[in-house]
């Protein structure tokens, strides 16, 4: 369970503020994996970050009751100077689990060849994407937070980076970020709208695709802004 307590969260630039988060209050419940919509710009990201940890509310609080992944991708907490295997056996110690389990199975799912054994700096961006996403699956989560990751590579290795992310929602749950319809109704049950900064979550992942559609004046048959 993820609960979302009073939160808000101002951005200010140039002598203006954008509220993304306006006291938001929400639950998101043990091993359901929930859509999260609204208008690009809206603050969907940011939302993901303060769940995650990585970026503190203004006010407010996130309490959980179980583990929370990273945003499935990013690569921003890695060493630039330390290599892939480096990387992945550092965050084995942190969160204790087995450095040589994690770190094989990262080097298999990854396919990054030597790269695996060179510094991050010399990665590119799609290769940092795949060994992020290789370790956050190689540790097991109560839930996923994932931000259109599973793009990353050729579709061979997209099919694979799917089938393990389903594989991995059996018995977890997930918060996705998607600009694909497909994937929210093939991979969630429930779904959260962000719209000028309140969260409005929805049971059933058809009830928030119409009322995040309805607020972009788009049909549900459109891709555009999920």
């Amino acid at each position: 369970m993820i609960r979302i307590e009073n939160v808000w969260k101002t951005f200010h630039t140039r002598g203006t503020q954008k509220v993304v988060a306006r006291n938001i209050n929400a639950t998101f419940p043990t091993g359901v994996s929930v859509a999260l919509m609204g208008r690009n710009g809206a603050g969907k990201s940011t939302l993901m970050e303060m769940i995650a940890g990585t970026m503190q509310p203004d006010r407010g609080a996130i309490v959980s009751d179980g583990t929370i992944s990273w945003p499935v991708g990013y690569a921003g907490s890695f060493h630039k100077d330390m290599t892939g295997a480096q990387n992945t056996r550092f965050v084995a110690r942190v969160y204790g689990i087995d450095t040589d389990d994690l770190s094989d199975f990262v080097e298999d799912f990854a396919e990054l060849g030597a790269h695996y054994h060179m510094p991050i700096r010399t990665y590119s961006s799609g290769m940092r994407s795949r060994l992020s996403f290789g370790v956050s699956m190689g540790i097991r989560f109560d839930t996923y937070l994932i931000d259109e990751v599973t793009g990353a590579g050729d579709p061979i290795f997209r099919r694979k980076a799917s089938a393990v992310l389903r594989d991995r929602l059996r018995t977890s749950g997930a918060i996705l970020i998607t600009h694909s319809l497909n994937k929210i109704e093939r991979m969630c049950s429930a779904g959260a709208v962000l719209e000028n900064g309140r969260l409005t979550y929805f049971d059933d992942v058809r009830d928030a695709v119409a009322f995040h559609s309805s607020n972009i004046g788009a049909d549900a048959g459109q891709n555009e802004d999920f």
